[in-house]
């Protein structure tokens, strides 16, 4: 055999007149086999999934039933289900048996149900609730009488649409006659007004002291409005007119009118009056 010639140093190919070989790129050998190993790897996994595959339509037992994760798990990772902690009996010595059938049960028959109570009797009539009586209408409202001071036997009456100074008998007609409201003054407040049981009013026209209606107007309103002024007797007052400072009720021939007042005993006491409870 021949001996091989020394290779010279390849740091200087050209110095020695040597060239390196330029037919084969260097590590072609090794590309070979990287390629090899991965070709086998990519077969191998191929194999393994198909042979999974085979076996997935095989029945299992549900306690050994592979759970295959969503669309999310990577590549075809299977779980499998734990067995539970409470169960009395071993993972695997019921394999084989099927899993029980869950039964409905049959709906009651007719004549099972509950059988209709029976109707209370009515009670009689002697127990049965009887209407709310109708509330009692509210008592009618007490009145006042105008009682004269100088004719204590006399009261203020209200006789064909004039006021007159009476007396009063125990006829119920001249008793209601003689029945008046005491009212907030109709132009003052701080002065009375007196109604009839009609609903009417006592005004002063042409000085002299008529029962009226009420027309609404101002004019109407002062007329019917008075003003007490206390006098002796104590209890006593005098009735002076709202729209007639100066003067006052009194009797004169026993008919109510409108005066001025006057420095006078006997007008004071024509004047002077008590309001006193209602003879109705």
């Amino acid at each position: 055999m021949t001996k091989d010639k020394s290779r010279p140093p390849q740091d200087r190919p050209w110095e020695s007149g040597w060239a390196p070989d330029t037919t084969r790129a260097p590590g072609t050998r090794r590309l070979w086999l990287a390629g090899a190993l991965a070709l086998a790897t990519v077969t191998a996994c191929v194999t393994a999934i198909a042979v999974m595959d085979s076996q997935s339509g095989e029945p299992t037992p549900e306690s050994a039933e592979p759970t295959t994760l969503g669309n999310s798990a990577p590549g075809g990772l299977i779980s499998f289900a734990t067995p539970s902690k409470n169960s009395t009996h071993p993972p695997g010595k019921e394999r084989g048996r099927p899993s029980p059938t869950p039964t409905t049960s049959a709906p009651a028959s007719p004549s099972a149900s509950a059988k209709p109570r029976p109707k209370a009797p009515k009670p009689p009539a002697s127990h049965r609730t009887s209407p709310a009586p109708k509330p009692p209408k509210p008592p009618k409202p007490h009145g006042i009488s105008i009682r004269s001071v100088n004719y204590p036997d006399r009261y203020w009456r209200v006789r064909d649409g004039y006021v007159r100074l009476d007396s009063i008998g125990s006829g119920p007609e001249q008793r209601e006659d003689a029945t008046f409201r005491r009212v907030t003054g109709l132009a003052d407040s701080s002065c009375y007004s007196f109604t009839t049981a009609d609903g009417r009013y006592l005004r002063h026209r042409s000085f002299v002291l008529v029962k009226n209606s009420d027309d609404g107007s101002a004019l109407f309103r002062q007329d019917a409005t008075f003003c007490p002024r206390p006098v002796y007797p104590s209890g006593a007052v005098m009735l002076e007119s709202v729209n007639y400072p100066g003067r006052f009720l009194r009797h004169r021939s026993f008919q109510l009118r409108l005066d001025p007042y006057q420095h006078d005993s006997q007008y004071r006491a024509d004047a002077s009056f008590r309001l006193v409870a209602g003879l109705d």
